[in-house]
């Protein structure tokens, strides 16, 4: 899912139907399929005839979607069970190949929320089929697309792109090591999986039908023979004449269902994506919200297939918050952590307004009475707490890296998230350039805070790529450290390699011999931090507390009083906060949290002294203006 022209679009176009089906006829049929659910028999999910087939009978697919690495795999059940009480039938689901593969061949297909052979097990046990989206792209506002940003260390990798021998070498081994997964799932093996997309919008990126077509025929290779899908603008499909023959028409925003069909003939055409909501921005105003109920409402009338994006969203813990930017990599524009989206279902399980709205929809439409709504995991917040210096950055740096000029960290390290330190020794001052910061940098000279350098444009922040560093008695050190966000996941500026990508210059004049200090902000380099001597001296610092409870249950932590950084609560990153906004509090689930002492570790890039946290109940401050 992405930005698009047809975004929430509420009129629709009449059903086009075939063999003479009108729209009260195939409802009265598709209502005798509800009662057929994935209960371990082989069913026969078939596209023909302009509709979707379940056991030779019109099936109507009443999709939501959720993914599994985006919620807590203690709360699956929940939310699974909460779309099958709104009144759907299906869960779409996306993996995120980049989630299952950290490294070239190092796969991690079971721990945690990665385990998604699991998740459709519990879909399975729950009576909902599923349809599944596994990439190898996905976009979904997550990390590169789904794609691995192991990729990006490869100097001229040109992803989704078949005649790319090293990502289609990558593709087949992901596609290989994670077909004889799903086999088993599909629905003609037993399984809940009715349908599985090929590749995601590719109409929206690129023109070359044979790529998709090696997609399909990879998965086919490995006994995955569908039903096969794909998913876009129905003027992105016109434009780049990639439908691929065989496979079911999905349009994402688009309800011109008679178009797409002259283009689809016999295959089914449904609302791939429908959008409830929507992304939101750091910088942007407020969270972003939808108005689905009118489209929904002509879907239901009508008999159409639909796919909900999203009906839960989740959070993007850890790094895997994505971006957007233009095709020139300008107008950078990263996704904050929480991926509420406006869901009817939202981050931590609760119904919404909308959620009720839309069962009330679907119950009328039902053939059967509806689940009762599952109740939702409790709530509470914490007194406040104030972590106290713990660490600083520039007492823990790794051993250095010579370079001429600055690259980025991908190339230099292998390096795909976190920080990369850039420094040299400097004589006087004057104004710096720094082309190519990828994403934010915050500059010292002399072991002096000078200024920061943003990506993000944005009537808050400084605007441009150049500071002035004062004048200096002397040599001093010139140190860049670069922080980045996630990597670009749609559109053409797929190559978001982060880090600094062009030069450094004084008064005009390129800045040489570097030296790079890559700063993961992993695990291991974290357990490895030695404890602050004193107070900080500067910007750069990791602050630790110890907060203790006698009940764990979900909650936000609050992080108003702070700038820009990460937090982890007992090793688990919950992701970043700016005080940029709109996102001031992160979400944590209570499996991630202990009766007794819980450890909370900040690092914040602009504070030296000690701000407060506190823990709340919602994702945003509901207080109404005075």
């Amino acid at each position: 899912m992405q930005r698009r022209t047809f975004l929430r679009l509420s009129v629709l176009t009449p059903l086009a139907l075939g063999a003479g089906w009108r729209a009260g006829n195939l409802r009265a049929a598709a209502a005798a399929t509800a009662g057929i659910k994935p209960d371990g028999r082989p069913h026969r999910f078939e596209l023909s005839a302009q509709h979707f087939l379940l056991d030779g009978k019109p099936f109507q697919i009443r999709s939501g979607e959720m993914h599994p690495i985006r919620i807590p795999a203690e709360y699956w059940r929940h939310r699974i069970r909460m779309a099958k009480a709104m009144g759907l039938n299906t869960i779409s689901i996306y993996l995120m190949w980049n989630a299952l593969e950290s490294a070239p061949g190092e796969f991690d297909l079971t721990t945690g929320n990665r385990d998604f052979a699991k998740f459709i097990r519990l879909c399975q046990e729950e009576g909902m089929w599923v349809y599944l989206r596994p990439g190898p792209y996905i976009c979904g506002e997550w990390d590169f697309g789904g794609l691995p940003p192991y990729l990006l260390r490869h100097p001229h990798i040109r992803v989704r792109d078949k005649d790319d021998a090293d990502y289609m070498a990558a593709v087949r081994r992901y596609i290989a090591t994670v077909a004889p997964v799903v086999k088993p799932l599909l629905a003609e093996n037993g399984g809940p999986i009715l349908m599985v997309q090929v590749e995601n919008e590719y109409a929206s990126f690129g023109h070359d039908l044979a790529y998709l077509e090696a997609i399909h025929a990879l998965w086919q290779q490995h006994g995955v023979h569908g039903p096969f899908s794909i998913s876009d603008g129905l003027e992105q499909v016109r434009k780049a004449k990639t439908y691929l023959p065989g496979t079911a028409l999905g349009l994402d925003g688009d309800t011109d269902f008679a178009g797409a069909q002259a283009i689809a003939g016999e295959m089914p055409v449904w609302m791939g994506e429908g959008y409830p909501g929507w992304i939101t921005h750091w910088g942007d105003k407020d969270f972003s919200r939808g108005d689905f109920a009118g489209t929904l409402g002509k879907l239901l009338a009508e008999g159409r297939s639909f796919n909900m994006y999203v009906v839960h969203g989740g959070s993007n813990f850890g790094f895997g918050a994505g971006a957007n930017a233009n095709g020139d990599y300008s107008h950078f524009q990263p996704v904050i952590t929480s991926y509420d989206y406006g869901a009817p279902i939202d981050e931590h399980g609760a119904p919404t307004v909308d959620y009720h709205t839309f069962r009330k929809m679907l119950a009328a439409h039902a053939a059967q009475p509806l689940p009762e709504v599952p109740v939702t995991p409790p709530m509470a917040g914490f007194a406040p707490f104030t972590p106290q210096p713990y660490a600083a950055l520039w007492d823990n740096l790794p051993v250095a890296k010579q370079v001429r000029r600055p690259q980025p960290n991908e190339l230099l390290f292998g390096q795909d998230h976190g920080m990369v330190l850039y420094r040299r020794p400097l004589k006087g001052g004057g104004e710096l350039t720094v082309d190519g910061v990828r994403d934010y940098a915050t500059v010292f000279h002399g072991g002096r805070y000078v200024d920061y350098l943003s990506r993000v444009q944005h009537p808050k922040l400084h605007a441009g790529n150049r500071l002035q560093l004062p004048a200096s008695h002397g040599e001093a050190p010139l140190e860049i450290l670069v922080d980045s966000f996630g990597h670009v996941g749609f559109g053409q500026a797929m190559a978001d390699r982060k880090g600094i990508v062009g030069e450094v210059r004084l008064g005009g004049q390129p800045l040489e011999g570097w030296e790079a200090v890559s700063l993961p902000l992993d695990g291991k380099w974290l357990a490895s931090l030695r404890p602050l001597r004193g107070k900080p001296a500067r910007p750069g610092v990791f602050f630790k507390a110890g907060l203790a409870l006698q009940k764990p249950t979900d909650c936000y932590f609050d992080m108003a009083d702070w700038a820009k950084g990460y937090l982890w609560v007992n090793g688990r990153l919950l992701g970043r906060y700016w005080n940029l906004g709109p996102q001031q509090r992160l979400y944590c689930p209570a499996s991630w949290l202990r009766a007794g002492d819980n450890e909370v570790l900040v690092f914040d890039l602009h504070r030296t002294e000690a701000a407060s946290i506190r823990g709340t109940e919602t994702l945003k401050d509901e207080t109404p203006a005075s």
